[in-house]
């Protein structure tokens, strides 16, 4: 278990708070505020406690300088708004103005510096930039769970140099992600989607003998199909991936573990809503799929009527496309249904479950898109590594 915010004192300190928000922009306004709510009582319980606090974020992949259009501006505004207090934002540098900021930092209640990524250092994890900002604080909170796959100044430098405890948030994540993996309900089925079997095969691998049943759909579905010997047309498919496919799936026979592909598909003549669309069973040559179709959806939602644990990471087929959303919508429905602990990861799964209202019903829905895989993949992740163990 991990330290966190509520085992140390945290009376008259000044702490430093690594946050994730990483959220999308539009016409210079905050997008979606998810990730900026998902951190508040973190930042509310600091407040209500410490000296100052002062946030660090990274929105974006500025190339290591300021970059206006990933500027935290937009976040600042929008934090005040949903705080009703001020944020004292920050864009002078902490390189070149390091006093003034520091200064600043200390006058203020609450602090949010500017893209963090603005500085080389940061992806280089380089100790000169982690010393600066290990100086504005006495303690370090990283609540950051979708950066803590990275291992950058602003997650693990910093770590090395001051006590640092886990926020509410990174807690949560940590906490439904390791019961999921270590001491799941059962059945416990997993959903993945998504483009690449590349992204996903160490997931599934790490499954293997932990779930129940693995549900395959998205472009990933196809490299599977092809590894059984079908014909997938002009679909999506890893030529250099099919033999580990294969493998992957002589495998989780071998454990018992039911693995559902698609039978049928919805399958279109071109990448778009204009194209010729069908639902086949067999792809012919000049088409690719688009989406799961009804047999399969039916297959797969009954699979996960069963569950007690459910997991989904990636959509079914192009849901951005309201033609071939319907295996997506479908899946996050049964998702909602499911009557035990159900959890959604990855940017896609998780904006599909916004779209269709749905987000609310989920027991847990991960912050991290590439944390929450490379979690379930078993791999260690540094920013959770960096910090204190109770």
């Amino acid at each position: 278990m991990k330290r966190t915010i509520e085992d140390v004192d945290l009376k008259g300190k000044r702490v430093l708070v690594r946050v994730d928000f990483n959220v999308p922009l539009e016409g210079g306004k905050v997008a979606d505020d998810t990730r900026i709510t998902a951190a508040l009582p973190t930042v509310k319980y600091i407040l209500e406690r410490a000296k100052n606090v002062v946030l660090v974020s990274h929105l974006g992949r500025p190339k290591d300088a300021p970059d206006p259009k990933y500027s935290l501006k937009p976040v600042a505004a929008r934090l005040g708004e949903l705080l009703k207090a001020p944020v004292n934002f920050r864009t002078d540098s902490l390189t070149e103005k390091f006093d003034a900021v520091k200064k600043s930092c200390e006058s203020a209640k609450l602090t949010l510096l500017e893209n963090i990524r603005f500085y080389p250092g940061e992806t280089k994890n380089a100790p000169a930039l982690a010393a600066k900002l290990a100086q504005l604080g006495d303690i370090f909170v990283n609540d950051a769970f979708g950066a803590a796959h990275r291992a950058h100044a602003s997650t693990v430098g910093v770590a090395q140099k001051l006590p640092t405890v886990a926020g509410f948030l990174m807690k949560k994540e940590v906490e439904f992600l390791s019961k999921a993996l270590e001491n799941p309900a059962h059945p416990f089925v997993a959903v993945l989607g998504g483009a690449k079997v590349s992204d996903k095969i160490g997931v599934i691998q790490n499954l293997i003998g932990k779930v129940d049943t693995i549900i395959i759909g998205g472009g990933m579905a196809y490299t599977f199909m092809a590894a059984q010997g079908k014909t997938v047309g002009k679909s999506l498919l890893e030529a250099d991936k099919v033999e580990l496919s294969r493998q992957t799936l002589e495998q989780a026979k071998k454990k018992g573990v039911k693995v559902l592909l698609p039978v049928d598909n919805v399958v279109s003549s071109e990448f778009s809503e204009k194209g010729d669309v069908k639902v086949v069973s067999d792809i012919p040559d000049n088409y690719m799929g688009v989406d799961i179709g009804p047999k399969t959806i039916e297959e797969f939602v009954k699979a996960l009527a069963t569950a007690k644990t459910a997991v989904w990471n990636g959509p079914m087929g192009v849901f951005e496309m309201e033609k071939f959303a319907n295996g997506t919508l479908k899946i996050a429905q049964a998702m909602a249904k499911v009557k035990g602990v159900t959890i959604v990861g990855g940017g896609d799964s998780v904006s599909a479950l916004e779209r269709f209202g749905l987000a609310d019903r989920i027991t847990h829905v991960s912050t991290g898109g590439g944390a929450s895989l490379e979690f379930l993949e078993g791999k260690k992740l540094p920013g959770i590594e960096a910090i204190a163990n109770k």
